[in-house]
């Protein structure tokens, strides 16, 4: 199948090393700034994809993110996010990387080539209908994600992709396929700059909306965050302030003895 890659193609700027940096960083940056208008077009599939995720979510469902190399990585950074901001389980969210996790800081050799990989993994963690499956790609032609993405939607799973190319077979094995076309990279093919920024911003997109649909956050906080560190615990006390009308140090008490804003607010307003 041929189809054109976008994400391959050269760069608009030449002789980047007769650049100074200042000119460097103002071309990156007049790149970068495509980037939110690329995804903007997006939000339709977005939408279709976040629609579907939630219900099966509310029957405990997963989202399974998988990639290789940077789209990889920004899977599994995405999903280790969402237990600190918003109180969630480790397993509902999970990012595979082509290779395993020593693959997060090493590059590992034909890990992402490998098609039948990926629908392993996923059988490892038990997968069903209720989850949801969305390959990460740039070029939309990793053999790793390809494989599982094709396996799950025959088994009936949701599958979504988010590639930087028009039409990829990556987006072909898809139920919902996100093409956020960003355009050449500065240098070129290095994906992990716009395509990267984009994946990161769909990524954000995608889990937020979720959790904020699953109920983790009231009116515009997270009440259910972790309490992992001193910002976090003031953050949390203020938000209990600014809600109950509490004496800081007493709100401060509440939030440490349940652990978080919502649980500490439920009880002070059953109780009194």
């Amino acid at each position: 199948m041929s189809f054109v890659k976008i994400s391959e193609q050269p760069s608009l700027y030449e002789n980047l090393e007769k650049k100074s940096v200042r000119e460097i960083l103002e071309d990156i940056n007049q790149e970068d700034q495509k980037v939110a208008l690329a995804v903007q077009k997006c939000i339709p599939q977005i939408d279709k994809l976040v629609s579907q995720i939630v219900p099966r979510m509310q029957e405990g469902g997963r989202i399974f993110y998988m990639g290789a190399g940077t789209s990889g990585r920004l899977g599994v950074l995405d999903a280790s996010e969402i237990p600190p901001t918003f109180g969630m389980p480790p397993t509902y969210v999970i990012g595979l990387i082509a290779g395993g996790d020593i693959a997060l800081r090493n590059p590992v050799e034909n890990a992402e080539d490998d098609e039948k990989r990926g629908w392993e993994e996923l059988q490892e963690h038990g997968i069903n209908e209720k989850d949801t499956v969305i390959g990460i790609a740039a070029s939309g032609t990793t053999p790793y994600v390809i494989g599982a993405l094709r396996e799950a939607r025959k088994h009936g799973i949701l599958t979504g992709s988010i590639s930087s190319n028009p039409d990829s077979p990556m987006a072909a094995e898809a139920d919902v396929a996100i093409e956020m076309i960003v355009g050449p990279e500065y240098v070129s093919g290095s994906s992990r700059m716009k395509s990267g920024t984009g994946q990161k911003m769909i990524l954000n997109m995608i889990t937020t909306s979720v959790m904020i649909k699953m109920g983790r956050v009231k009116g515009n906080k997270m009440v259910n965050m972790q309490l992992s560190n001193k910002k976090l615990v003031d953050r949390g006390t203020n938000m209990i302030v600014e809600e109950l009308g509490l004496p800081y140090e007493e709100a401060k008490e509440l939030l440490i003895t349940h652990g978080s804003v919502k649980k500490a607010t439920d009880f002070y307003k059953q109780n009194h």
